[in-house]
């Protein structure tokens, strides 16, 4: 079992992360895509998953938290309540003509890019601490600006639900993601459904979400 140190608030918070198997591997990832498999959530919106696709996530997962500038953001609506945000985020864009914190994230990103045909210049990093960690059903905020986005994820750390829904409720569908995990929401996605990460009673460590958008 690992011990992490998570910058918060100028103190060390740890967390506890048993790592997995594979986890523990040089960091490589499938260029081919040779488990991917998509699903067609309607005419419109299709998810892709590849379990497993990036290898060696524990050592990317330890370097990112050990290493990313972490914070918590505030004043956040849930729920139709204004809370500060129950998990840590940090940020990287192309415009900030600054390297990707690993240079696997670099080649990651341009491989994505290729294959989705999406420029994507952001990625967002989302650490879920523990069970109480979570956000609330969303669509990311750029559908207001860019028509049918492609949001690729790659989950890193213990496994936790990332549930699916028609826009405005109805039947969801769930993902457990983690451990080098590649989820990529596309289509009218962000238009038309809604995603959360909802609050679970337990949970074998953290989870950190490697997010790549064109924003």
């Amino acid at each position: 079992m690992e011990l992490t140190g998570v910058l918060l608030g100028g103190t060390i918070e740890q967390v506890f992360y048993q790592g997995s198997l594979f986890g523990t591997l040089v960091p490589e990832f499938d260029p081919a895509f040779l488990e991917l498999h998509r699903l067609d959530l309607d005419d419109t919106t299709w998810v892709d998953l590849a379990p497993g696709w990036l290898r060696g996530a524990d050592h990317v997962y330890d370097e990112l938290v050990a290493n990313l500038p972490f914070r918590q953001r505030t004043g956040v609506t849930m729920y139709d309540r204004v809370v500060d945000e129950p998990r840590l985020s940090a940020w990287w864009r192309a415009e900030h003509d600054m390297p990707e914190p690993m240079s696997i994230l670099r080649d990651i990103r341009v491989l994505l890019s290729e294959r989705y045909r999406e420029p994507f210049d952001s990625i967002g990093f989302n650490l879920y601490r523990d069970g109480n960690d979570s956000v609330a059903w969303h669509g990311d905020r750029h559908r207001h600006v860019v028509t049918n986005p492609v949001i690729a994820i790659v989950s890193l750390g213990a496994p936790r639900p990332l549930r699916l829904r028609p826009r405005g409720g109805g039947a969801s569908v769930s993902w457990q993601l983690g451990n080098g995990d590649l989820f990529v929401m596309g289509g009218a996605c962000q238009h038309d459904w809604e995603h959360t990460v909802p609050k679970v009673r337990a949970t074998s460590g953290p989870r950190l979400s490697v997010t790549f958008r064109s924003v």
